[in-house]
């Protein structure tokens, strides 16, 4: 594992000191936000974005915005705190702060943490599997970018035993959804597709920006509910986060994909408005 830089409500910390009360909201009961953005040859992508999308997050769960400058101090700490990033990730966390053991809470000021590392270059394509789990489209915190994350520990791990990089979820109208912390794009007769935000998926930084730089680009990307089964038939299978910018898939489950031309085209797109825009 990677050296992952830490701080914690205003200071630098090791990643194995102790940081925060025992009786965080976000530990107990995993009551809190948080945003991973790409870090690339030292530049934080889509900040902005990424900083709407916490408030989002936030106030689906019944919890104040957050204090943005407070997290640019974080992020600015952890960033300096070595050497230059290459490639990599910061990831930022507010959660409700010290409360009780049950799911109530009470005034406690929110708990700000900021943490940077870097990783591998994503591949030039990989394998998903889809997991026999559902995603309730209807839940209190559907699309929401939370701490609650046990689902999505559990889902990955079935990937990863069966060789994948990542586990597609239907939502419980069996339609297709999204990964554990990825969209997912088919390629259907030229047309790039994808599942609506009503599916139940996280409204994505990267699936975002690649929706508006392909149409910008002239290609046909339509948001529409799909069915499951559009992962057997589709010519063209690609997913986006914020660690994996567009990236092939190669195999569904047992069935094998080339990477094609659209994708091939998405990925051009991305990478090269990428370069141009830090903060679209």
């Amino acid at each position: 594992m990677s050296e992952v830089r830490v701080w914690v409500n205003g200071r630098l910390t090791g990643p194995d000191e102790p940081s925060i009360s025992a009786l965080d909201h976000g530990v107990t009961v995993g009551d809190g936000a948080f945003e991973t953005a790409k870090v690339d040859r030292g530049r934080v992508f889509a900040a902005t974005r990424h900083a709407r999308r916490l408030d989002r997050t936030l106030a689906g769960l019944g919890l104040p915005p957050a204090d943005h400058d407070y997290i640019a101090e974080g992020a600015k700490a952890v960033l300096a705190a070595g050497a230059e990033i290459e490639f990599g990730r910061l990831r930022y966390s507010v959660t409700g702060g010290a409360g009780p053991l049950g799911s109530d809470r009470d005034d406690s000021p929110l708990t700000y943490i900021v943490t940077a590392g870097s990783q591998p270059r994503p591949p030039a394509s990989a394998s998903v599997a889809v997991a026999p789990w559902t995603r309730n489209e209807r839940s209190a915190v559907a699309g929401l970018k939370t701490t609650s994350y046990a689902e999505n520990v559990v889902a990955l791990a079935y990937a990863k035993e069966r060789g994948a990089i990542e586990a597609v979820f239907a939502n419980t109208r069996g339609e297709l959804c999204e990964c554990t912390g990825s969209n997912v794009f088919v390629v259907v007769d030229g047309a790039i597709l994808t599942p609506p935000l009503d599916s139940g998926c996280l409204a994505g930084i990267t699936r975002e920006v690649t929706i508006e730089w392909c149409r910008e680009d002239g290609m046909d990307v339509r948001e529409q509910a799909l069915p499951l089964d559009v992962l057997r038939e589709a010519d063209e299978v690609f997913i986006t986060s914020s660690t994996k910018d567009v990236l092939a898939i190669h195999g569904v489950d047992d069935r094998s994909l080339e990477p094609g031309p659209v994708t091939a085209r998405a990925a051009a797109v991305f990478a090269r408005l990428g370069a141009e825009r830090l903060d679209p």
